[in-house]
């Protein structure tokens, strides 16, 4: 064989075993001597802080505050002769516009009903207890001085005076005052009383002025303020005889 014949079946040979060789994997570098793997950092792990400046504060407990209020009382408002309802109206329609419900309560005139006889026919009026002043719920000042704007608004209500008082404080009413005040106002709006009967009660002496009795003497027995009549006890013939009549048909004595 001549060398050119082994040179080629050398090849040969060399090119099978390539075929039949198995791929190996590659491998990755590893580290060389000397050379440690540190891990990451917490704080490269970590996500990215947000600046402190964009942090919305968390919002401030107010404590809230409690407005005190003042205590209302009574208080007396002189006006002209015979305008006391209109006066008590354009008051009360003033305080609702300018909402001053909290400052001011209720504004009165205090009537009575009563029963009156026009031709022996009782009708019911309305008598006016104090004439020429109205009556005003209000809250002064602590000092008590009336609030400027309120002092105003009342001031320039027409038939308006002045608050009972001095030094430009006004006097508030004493608390019984107050309390007789608003029982008869009450009362009087329950059951209208017949005028001329107000003070007659159980005992008194009277004098019959009109009737068949007239100038007969005796006493109260009962009055019927509903019916506008008394029970009187009379002497008859020497004998105390109970008879009825009108309010007006006697007189106290």
């Amino acid at each position: 064989m001549s060398p050119t014949d082994e040179r080629e079946g050398a090849n040969v040979a060399s090119a099978e075993a390539d075929e039949n060789t198995t791929p190996q994997p590659v491998e990755e570098p590893t580290a060389r001597a000397g050379e440690v793997e540190t891990p990451a950092s917490d704080d490269q792990a970590a996500a990215p802080e947000v600046p402190s400046s964009d942090v919305p504060a968390p919002p401030k407990s107010e404590t809230p505050r409690v407005e005190q209020k003042l205590p209302m009382r009574w208080y007396v408002l002189r006006v002209a002769s015979n305008r006391e309802d209109q006066v008590c109206e354009a008051l009360t329609r003033k305080v609702k516009i300018e909402h001053l419900d909290d400052r001011i309560g209720r504004i009165l005139v205090p009537t009575q009903r009563e029963k009156r006889m026009r031709g022996r026919v009782a009708k019911v009026i309305n008598r006016k207890l104090y004439p020429g002043y109205c009556f005003v719920e209000m809250a002064a000042e602590e000092d008590g001085t009336v609030p400027e704007d309120i002092w105003f608004m009342i001031k320039e209500t027409t038939s308006v005076g002045d608050f009972i008082g001095s030094a430009g404080k006004p006097t508030p009413m004493r608390p019984h005052d107050v309390e007789k005040m608003l029982a008869v106002v009450l009362k009087s709006s329950e059951q209208p009383t017949l005028a001329g009967m107000a003070g007659m009660k159980k005992g008194d002496p009277i004098k019959v002025k009109e009737g068949p009795f007239e100038n007969f003497e005796g006493e109260i027995d009962k009055v019927f303020p509903d019916k506008g009549q008394v029970r009187v006890i009379v002497k008859i013939f020497g004998r105390p005889t109970p008879i009825e009549l009108e309010y007006w048909q006697i007189e106290l004595t």
